[in-house]
């Protein structure tokens, strides 16, 4: 397939220099975004930013020697760092990074922390050349194709949000939910990746039990692996397998930030349904969106639609049906699919800046 040409013989349309030259500069800009990825990353790997939290100004040579780095190396990160304003230039050599601007890179039990959404990001864009294929040929990439970085930086970038709002808010949002977590219930977590959430759950509520469900086998082992750190082996356990292969009863069903990345999640909700038990219920937890296009033309949605291209959408259609829901389905659509799988009752019972919450009921 060959690309479209332009038609030689067509007029020249008028250009308004002013507005070429305003995307000129804001293209530009754009790639230091792109490359500021990287040097974000760096800064999170190499404990840069950690070291300069609190600790005032700073040259290269003290950030070096505080993060056993080279200063040459370091000199150029913090003047690129100081171009974005992520930290600030205080003149005769010296840096600083504000306590605001801490928080959000280097506070993981901080609602406000994004450092893994650049993980998760730059593991993404490692696709690139593969996804530029599966354009074209309309195949998918699978979750467990993509860079290793990417589970990890999924989590960290999920963890503080559930760490902030799962157990105080989302759960208690929940018709009797919360009642029965204290009482002893049986919760499967779908999709839980690393473990994060079920973990958070299982330390909330010793006496019910959790399991934690992930196709990648990969983040199974790990789950795993954290569920003994902390100490909740007791109750709670992973299992690798898909939404269909579930098998319950469970009191209660959690789906976090997974549904749109499934292949069939009409399919997998109504599966879900029929391992329910008679007072069950489904905590659904999606990416926040609005239900056009036009709600979502903001930063949020600009994030969102972005690993929705590179992650969420080529990841269902790699699995039967591709519905490729996308991360920014919004609510309507989620409704649908949970009427269409058999659910009688979808409520929004929570949201944040990031997620919606919604309660499912048979």
């Amino acid at each position: 397939m060959t690309a479209t040409t332009a038609n030689p013989s067509a007029p020249t349309p008028a250009i308004d220099e002013e507005t070429l030259m305003a995307f000129v500069h804001r293209a530009v800009a754009d790639v230091g975004t792109v490359l500021g990825g990287s040097m974000i990353v760096l800064g999170d790997r190499l404990g840069l930013y950690r070291a300069m939290a609190g600790a005032g100004p700073l040259t290269a040579a003290e950030l070096a020697t505080r993060t056993g780095t080279v200063e040459r190396y370091v000199r150029e990160w913090l003047s690129a760092q100081a171009a974005t304003g992520y930290i600030s230039y205080e003149g005769d050599g010296r840096f600083a990074l504000s306590d605001e601007h801490a928080v959000v890179l280097t506070d993981e039990t901080s609602p406000a922390c994004v450092i893994g959404a650049f993980e998760t990001a730059l593991a993404s864009v490692h696709s690139t050349d593969r996804l530029a294929d599966a354009f074209r040929t309309g195949e998918g990439v699978g979750w467990g194709e993509h860079h290793h970085d990417l589970f990890e930086g999924c989590e960290r970038f999920f963890r503080p949000g559930y760490l902030a709002n799962l157990v105080g808010t989302w759960l208690p949002a929940l018709d009797g939910a919360h009642a029965q977590l204290t009482a002893g219930a049986r919760v499967a977590d779908v999709g839980c990746g690393l473990g994060a959430s079920t973990i958070l759950m299982a330390e909330a509520f010793p006496a019910s039990t959790f399991t934690g469900f992930d196709a990648h086998e990969g983040s199974i082992v790990t789950a795993r692996e954290r569920a003994a750190a902390a100490g909740v082996v007791d109750h709670i356990s992973f299992e690798a397998r898909p939404a269909r292969e579930i098998r319950g009863p469970f009191d209660l069903v959690c789906f976090f930030d997974c549904l749109h990345d499934m292949g069939d999640p009409v399919g997998s909700l109504a599966h879900i349904r029929a391992e329910l038990s008679p007072t069950g219920s489904v905590m659904l937890v999606e990416p926040m969106a609005g239900d056009t296009i036009e709600e979502n033309l903001n930063p949020v949605g600009a994030a969102y639609y972005g690993f929705s291209t590179l992650l969420c959408t080529p990841g269902s259609l790699s699995q039967d049906v591709g519905a490729a829901l996308g991360a920014q389905a919004g609510e309507a659509r989620l409704r649908d699919v949970a009427t269409a799988a058999g659910f009688s009752s979808v409520r929004r019972v929570a949201e944040t800046p990031f997620n919606m919450v919604l309660e499912l009921k048979p």
